[in-house]
């Protein structure tokens, strides 16, 4: 089983109001947040999952609960708290990737405190974190403290999912990232995040910089220049993206992100010593199988992650 941790939402997309007026706005609510995502689409793709998240106990919060159940996603792990959900407007642009702006400040899914921590069992395998409840407090050192627990002992994935709105100071990003990569043993991230992060510094010497911790692969989306993957024992290598006809890119990353682990679970590949162990044909079969998922993503609209099943008749 997998656990994902962190923020649970409501992004809000804005639709054309046929009536043209200014005055009104027409809204389509659909339940996010990079973790969130996460732990529907290991589900979607086969793999047990729950999610470590503080939720609302309003309504939208009550909705993200019941979305949870019906994906199959564990709720043991979810916390109440009685503060408001937190909500993402999203406007997308014309290239179909997102814009978001937060309303967060004091929401449930950033009251988790060290003292929420669980324990967890032997059927716990990994830990996902990303976005922002990396940097936003009190759930950031929640995290990281739990992060810090369990490295060496279960597989730890980290994805920065920059998103600058709910905290705008990248030098916590980055004082909060180089820690974390210490304790991480996978890491994706977009080259969005990297140009955010470290606008100054080539990429690769970034990401081999990483590598001289735990960390086994560092895999980088380039969007519709697809992906590389850099690897601590085989080197580096590309792979293009899939074509696909793009609707927009909403949860592709988190669609890479669930694929990269579902691949791991299926070989049985899921553990510290599993990933230490990859050969470069692997890596670059779990590369191209995150890469085709990400691109189904892509031709819906919003995140609509796909089913294991959809990946089969690719």
């Amino acid at each position: 089983m997998y656990l994902v941790c962190g923020e649970a939402l409501f992004d809000f997309f804005s639709e054309e109001d046929a009536s043209g007026l200014a005055s009104k706005v027409n809204f389509k609510a659909i339940a996010g947040g990079s973790p969130f995502n996460v732990a529907v689409g290991l589900r979607r793709l086969g793999v047990d999952a729950a999610l470590f998240a503080g939720l609302s106990t309003d309504y939208l919060g009550r909705r993200l609960q019941q979305v949870l159940k019906d994906e199959g996603v564990r709720t043991d792990f979810l916390v109440d708290f009685a503060a408001p959900t937190t909500l993402a407007m999203v406007a997308v642009r014309a290239n179909g990737s997102p814009h978001y702006s937060f309303r967060g400040e004091g929401c449930a899914d950033r009251q988790l405190k060290p003292e929420h921590l669980p324990e967890l069992g032997p059927e716990v395998r990994g830990l996902h974190i990303s976005s922002f409840s990396l940097v936003v407090q009190p759930i950031a050192d929640t995290l990281l403290a739990l992060v810090q627990r369990e490295s060496g002992k279960r597989l730890i994935s980290l994805d920065p999912n920059v998103r600058l709105n709910p905290e705008p100071n990248i030098d916590l990003w980055r004082s909060r990232i180089a820690t974390l990569v210490e304790y991480a043993d996978l890491i994706k991230v977009s080259d969005e995040d990297l140009s955010l992060l470290y606008p100054e510094e080539d990429p690769q010497r970034v990401i081999e910089g990483w590598l001289q911790h735990r960390c086994q692969l560092v895999f980088l989306t380039r969007g519709g220049e697809g992906a590389t993957v850099f690897s601590h024992v085989h080197g580096s290598w590309s792979v293009p993206a899939s074509p696909v006809k793009i609707a927009d890119t909403v949860g592709a990353g988190d669609t890479f992100q669930a694929a990269l682990i579902t691949w791991l679970t299926e070989q049985q590949l899921d553990s510290v010593e599993g990933v230490q162990s990859l050969s470069r044909e692997h890596i670059d079969s779990m590369l191209k199988f995150a890469v085709q998922a990400a691109a189904l993503t892509c031709s819906k609209t919003g995140p609509d992650l796909p089913y294991r099943h959809q990946l089969d008749l690719r």
